[in-house]
């Protein structure tokens, strides 16, 4: 029985977030990651993302833009006001949203009056969200080929965001089991909101175009505001840049591959 782009789009957005409990798992044995290596990977993890943002879903939207307008000039003014969408979005989401990172402290309106641990969940959860969206998007518009690299990619740089988060809560105070179990459910955000972007591409081919792009605004949000500067704050920039450009080309070579 054949499986449609929706069914696709949430399986693979839920093993994608899946990932991130594979990423946890050393915190449960008592492993750790100097913060040279911590840096690295989440370089590795922010070149996935801004390689899936223009080869994955930026490069279709305007494809998939240029079929159903018929002019590069006005299908490149519709990639260019999903991108902006996506970046405000996300921007919204992070000023109204209270929420905590480790690096810069609690932000968003009445972060004080919430228990530091859940401004944490509710930081990741805007984070995850355009990871699960781009996949979901991704298989939405029916190209399974962009669909699985997104997928592949997004899993893979899951699992060094997986143990970052698992690492900084066992860093915290919180127990081994504790620590990995709540990062294991951060990844929970993606296929819910991968099946919402792989419902919404459905309904319209003309939604297509504006979801491929705005996912991938909503991602370019999260790599310079979140991943870049906490990468960059601990001395760690050659290995940051090292990581980001090691996770660029392994998230091109699978765009290209797949398709």
């Amino acid at each position: 029985m054949p499986v449609g782009p929706v069914s696709l789009g949430f399986l693979a957005s839920l093993i994608a977030g899946g990932m991130t409990a594979l990423g946890a798992v050393p915190v449960l044995f008592g492993r750790s990651v100097s913060q040279r290596g911590n840096d690295a990977l989440l370089g590795f993890a922010a070149g996935v993302m801004l390689s899936a943002s223009f080869l994955s879903l930026i490069d279709p939207g305007f494809a998939a833009a240029l079929d159903i307008f018929g002019t590069a000039m006005l299908a490149a003014g519709v990639a260019g006001m999903g991108v902006l969408l996506g970046v405000l979005f996300v921007a919204a989401l992070n000023a109204w949203i209270p929420h905590e990172h480790f690096s810069q402290g609690r932000q968003g309106p009445a972060a004080v009056e919430l228990a530091r641990i859940w401004l944490f969940v509710l930081a990741i959860t805007i984070h995850n969200l355009p990871e699960g969206l781009a996949v979901g998007v991704g298989y939405g518009g029916g190209d399974r080929a962009h669909g699985t690299a997104l997928a592949v990619g997004i899993g893979l740089q899951n699992v060094p965001e997986g143990l970052a988060v698992a690492l900084a809560l066992f860093a915290c105070g919180y127990r081994r089991r504790y620590a990995f179990l709540v990062s294991a459910l951060t990844g929970l955000v993606e296929p819910v909101a991968g099946l919402a972007g792989a419902y919404a591409v459905s309904l319209s081919e003309l939604l297509q175009p504006w979801a491929l792009t705005f996912a991938a605004g909503a991602m370019l949000y999260v790599i310079s505001h979140e991943i870049i500067p906490e990468t960059h704050r601990h001395g760690y920039e050659n290995q940051a840049t090292v990581g980001l450009t090691v996770g660029l080309v392994v998230m091109m070579f699978l765009d290209l591959a797949f398709t």
